[in-house]
C-alpha cells in the first residue's frame, strides 16, 4: 500500500486501462478525420470499352495546369476533376483524341499537353537543355585549353630563376 490507499500493481494496471482508452480514441480520431475518408473516386460509364480506352488515354496525356507536373488522372486539384468531365463529356459525344486535345489546347495553350509541339514559342523549351549542355562543354574546353597554356609559360621570376640553374650546370 501506499499514500494514495492502493498497492503498486492496482496502480499499474490503471495505468494500462488508461493508455488503452488514449490508443483506442486515437484510433477512432485519426480513422474519422483523415483525407482519404473524404477523397471522392470519380466513376465513369462508358458506352463501349474505347471510349474508357480513350478517356484513360487522355487523362494521362492532359497535364493539369494547376498542378504542373501531374496528369489530370493523378490529380486531386478541381482544376484537374473538371478537365476530367470534360474529357468524359467530349468522349461520350464520340469525339477522337486528337479533337479531345485540341479543345483542352485552344482553351489551356500548349502547356496542358505533356509533349507540346515543336513551335516557335516552344523551340527554346526543346532545344535549351542541349543548347545548355553544349555550352557547359564549350566552357570546360576553353579553361582546359587556357590553363594548359598557362603551364607552358613562365613568369619573370621563374625565368631568371631557370637562367640561373642552367648557368650553374654548364659551369660543372
Amino acid at each position: 500500500m501506499n499514500v494514495y490507499g492502493k498497492s503498486n500493481l492496482q496502480r499499474s494496471s490503471m495505468g494500462c486501462n488508461n493508455m488503452r482508452k488514449l490508443i483506442v480514441t486515437f484510433f477512432i480520431f485519426f480513422s474519422i478525420f483523415t483525407p482519404a475518408v473524404y477523397s471522392a473516386i470519380d466513376t465513369f460509364e462508358f458506352e463501349n470499352v474505347e471510349q474508357e480506352k480513350t478517356f484513360h488515354d487522355l487523362t494521362k496525356v492532359l497535364r493539369c495546369p494547376k498542378c504542373q507536373n501531374q496528369n489530370i488522372s493523378d490529380s486531386n486539384a478541381e482544376l484537374a476533376k473538371d478537365l476530367r468531365n470534360k474529357t468524359y463529356e467530349l468522349v461520350k459525344q464520340g469525339k477522337t483524341e486528337d479533337e479531345v486535345v485540341d479543345y483542352m489546347v485552344a482553351r489551356f495553350g500548349n502547356f496542358v499537353r505533356y509533349d507540346p509541339p515543336v513551335t516557335p514559342a516552344t523551340i527554346f523549351l526543346w532545344l535549351g537543355p542541349a543548347l545548355f549542355i553544349l555550352f557547359g562543354f564549350l566552357v570546360l574546353y576553353k579553361q582546359a585549353k587556357n590553363k594548359a597554356r598557362r603551364e607552358d609559360e613562365l613568369d619573370s621570376v621563374e625565368e631568371i630563376r631557370l637562367q640561373k640553374i642552367l648557368n650553374q650546370g654548364d659551369k660543372k
